[in-house]
């Protein structure tokens, strides 16, 4: 941490506390996907690939992400708890917890008391350290159900929201069967460390530097390589001045393969009522 964010943090809230149950989970996954090089195969390589795209772009994305925190499109019941469950394989955090933690940071963007991964308080704290610092309010589930009361009430999600971390079991069992430890390590702990990473990127980078294509009320920015890592995710200066819309990347060369995905359920009739950039906004790109 750097002396600037520390002096943060300390001005700040002075009750801050570590958690040193979330230090030793985050650093034991890391310690293990680190392993990584002495179980390396080709094979082992594809499938962290293809599970970071699937829990990232299919869970997180448009699943947790333009789904069920902005509603930006509409899709039917048992495909929502599809996207749900994958997203909560993701390893970031039940459903109630992410969409009630987003919805908090759009409505507080920036603000250190509010947001719950305020860029003011500095890169290492928007990116990590207010998991590691967790304050109280932002993991109660008195604050989920009033910032997803849509979510709140519905036992399935309630169910996700406890249970999500056993998901890993029968995903490393599975993984298991069908490679060995390499599967193992590359599916379940090198996948969770490169996407918590790239995830977070979003709430630190792209909050600090990047393009600024609309005059927004906070620091979000377009950022090419984020956008490359998180599926889309990466154009945040777009999301930000219109949050409810689905598709992320607005010109041509934006790469938003989350969109593409959308797009995909919409032709086969599995989305509705996608929001899409309103025409004005398109008119003055």
């Amino acid at each position: 941490m750097t002396s600037n964010s520390s002096a943060t943090l300390q001005k700040s809230s002075e009750s801050l506390k570590l958690s040193w149950t979330n230090v030793a989970f985050f650093g034991t996954v890391h310690a293990l996907a680190l392993l990584a090089p002495w179980f390396f195969s080709w094979s082992a390589l594809g499938v962290m690939i293809f599970l970071h795209w699937l829990f990232g772009s299919i869970g997180i994305c448009l699943g947790y992400h333009r789904l069920l925190t902005h509603r930006s499109l509409q899709v039917p019941k048992w495909l929502e708890y599809i996207l749900a469950t994958i997203g909560a394989l993701a390893l970031q955090g039940g459903p109630m917890f992410w969409v009630s933690g987003h919805r908090q940071h759009h409505l507080h963007t920036e603000d250190k008391d509010k947001d719950p991964y305020a860029a003011s308080r500095g890169f290492w704290w928007s990116h990590m350290l207010w998991i590691f610092y967790p304050r109280s309010e932002f993991f109660d589930r008195d604050t989920y159900q009033k910032y997803a009361p849509d979510m709140s009430r519905d036992p399935y999600y309630n169910w996700l929201d406890r249970h999500f971390l056993m998901l890993q079991i029968p995903v490393a069992l599975l993984l298991y069967v069908l490679g060995g430890w390499s599967f193992v390590i590359y599916g379940v702990f090198l996948r969770a460390v490169i996407l918590w990473h790239t995830t977070w990127l979003i709430n630190s980078a792209t909050h600090m530097t990047g393009d600024r294509r609309f005059e927004v009320a906070d620091g979000s920015r377009n950022l090419w390589w984020a956008a490359i890592l998180t599926y889309g995710e990466g154009w945040h200066n777009n999301h930000h001045a219109y949050p409810n819309v689905a598709k992320a990347g607005w010109k041509w060369w934006e790469l938003d393969m989350t969109w593409w995905a959308i797009e995909a359920l919409e032709t086969v009739g599995l989305a509705k009522r996608i929001i899409r950039p309103p025409a004005e906004a398109i008119a003055d790109l």
